[in-house]
């Protein structure tokens, strides 16, 4: 399979390369079939073997049959952006019922922002029409209906916001039910924080390799 180099640590021997399946897959020195320069986007062809890279070499000129050809740059061809936007975009469409997979940090706090952002822009809009509705007197009827739209976006989002915080645990190497931890009324706020600045769990776990984009 081509594929290019992601990471390699030297110190800790292990690394990462991109395969064009696009997937991530685990390597160290001695999966090496030949002496091959672990600079990150460095093409190479290598055998893949459940989420782990061997006989790795460096790539030839030509591609191989019906892979097509190389990158021109560092990122391969079907590497999703890890812009804010692009992870907030995907949580909400492609991800929307995906339970499955990791999540980085990145793609957590990515979500939260762009929500916050979005959620006070509907607020502001709420108050505008209610006061536009109600008017600005002191003894005038209030109402609320400005605040619909705020309401739905929060209900319609709430589902996309629980698949991604099971993946999050999962890229931490924790069950996705410890999601439920995240409702306790004490412990949900500190439940979240705490799980929005651990450091994904190196290496390919049980529900899939390193999120795109993680270094350690």
């Amino acid at each position: 399979m081509r594929g290019a180099v992601y990471h390699y640590d030297k110190d800790q021997d292990y690394g990462y390369i991109n395969g064009t399946d696009g997937k991530r897959y685990i390597f160290a020195l001695n999966d090496l079939s030949q002496d091959v320069a672990l600079v990150r986007g460095t093409l190479v062809d290598f055998q893949p073997d459940d989420g782990t890279a061997h006989n790795i070499a460096a790539a030839s000129t030509t591609p191989p049959p019906g892979t097509g050809q190389p990158p021109r740059s560092g990122r391969l061809a079907g590497q999703s952006s890890t812009g804010l936007w692009a992870y907030f975009g995907r949580t909400v469409s492609v991800n929307y019922f995906n339970f499955n997979g990791r999540a980085r940090r990145k793609e957590f706090w990515a979500f939260w922002l762009c929500l916050n952002l979005v959620l006070v822009v509907l607020l502001g809009f709420g108050i505008l029409v209610n006061l536009a509705i109600s008017g600005f007197g002191i003894n005038a009827d209030r109402t609320s209906i400005g605040f619909l739209p705020a309401a739905i976006f929060i209900f319609v989002f709430g589902l996309p916001w629980i698949a991604l915080t099971v993946r999050r645990l999962h890229d931490v190497g924790l069950s996705g039910w410890f999601v439920l931890l995240c409702f306790t009324p004490a412990f949900g706020a500190v439940a979240l924080l705490v799980l929005g600045l651990v450091q994904s769990q190196v290496g390919e776990n049980q529900w899939g390799p390193v999120p795109a984009g993680v270094r350690f």
